[in-house]
């Protein structure tokens, strides 16, 4: 049975708890999430809406935050949609999942680079990226870390470069689930609501495109979903 505390203390421990946690559950969870994949691959269609519709001569670079095995996001990737080439670099925490997403996907350094690490630790130069995804794991960081976060990806992102991230649609300083997806489950969440998102989207130089809260797949709850992208100008 699924146990919630909301706002209880941030964990010291947070990162390996959700490590241990993913790297134990990663089999249920994809099998769960694979079950699900429909409202990721909308969003990801209106993210390449926004991409120049002339195939670019050399891989666009592709960043996934909070990647799991793979499955849809980098392999839709790696499948060249549209006829647009893509070198993904995929990371995630857990180091099951980045196992399970070689496996399937391969490692071959021309198309995917794996990164096994907590977000907060990645470094890229400035304007490293074209297209940067991150779905359901921004929502694993303790909140001033989503901002620290977001400012990131805003400067990882090339001039006219595309984002597709989603948020939690409510607010919340913290929440612990218990046994979330069996007994060795365990979960952490926290956000700060829509309307903060998108300001603080809109405020690293992202023009937001679409912003628009829906169901999330197969679970209980609403989330907001942002694909934008980076204005020529930079911030306003």
């Amino acid at each position: 049975m699924t146990e919630r505390s909301p706002s209880p203390p941030i964990p010291s421990n947070l990162k390996s708890r959700l490590k241990a946690s993913y790297d134990t559950i990663a089999p249920t969870y994809n099998a769960w999430t694979a079950q699900h994949f429909s409202v990721r691959l909308t969003y990801l269609n209106h993210l390449l809406d926004l991409l120049p519709p002339s195939p670019p001569t050399t891989p666009l670079r592709a960043l996934e935050l909070g990647c799991g095995a793979g499955i849809p996001i980098t392999s839709t990737l790696l499948s060249s949609p549209r006829s647009i080439p893509f070198h993904v670099t995929a990371n995630d925490l857990s180091s099951t999942q980045i196992a399970l997403g070689k496996e399937s996907l391969g490692s071959d350094p021309a198309k995917v680079e794996w990164l096994e690490s907590d977000m907060m630790s990645l470094s890229f130069p400035p304007a490293s990226f074209d297209v940067i995804i991150a779905l359901y794991s921004v929502i694993h960081l303790p909140r001033d870390e989503q901002l620290q976060m977001i400012k990131r990806i805003g400067e990882w992102l090339k001039p006219g470069g595309v984002v597709l991230i989603n948020f939690g649609e409510e607010e919340s300083k913290g929440e612990v689930s218990e046994g979330w997806l069996g007994e060795e489950g365990w979960m952490y969440w926290s956000g700060w609501g829509k309307e903060r998102y998108l300001k603080e989207v809109e405020g690293v130089g992202v023009e937001v495109v679409k912003g628009e809260v829906t169901e999330g797949d197969g679970v209980d709850a609403r989330f907001l979903w942002v694909v934008g992208r980076t204005r020529e100008g930079g911030k306003e």
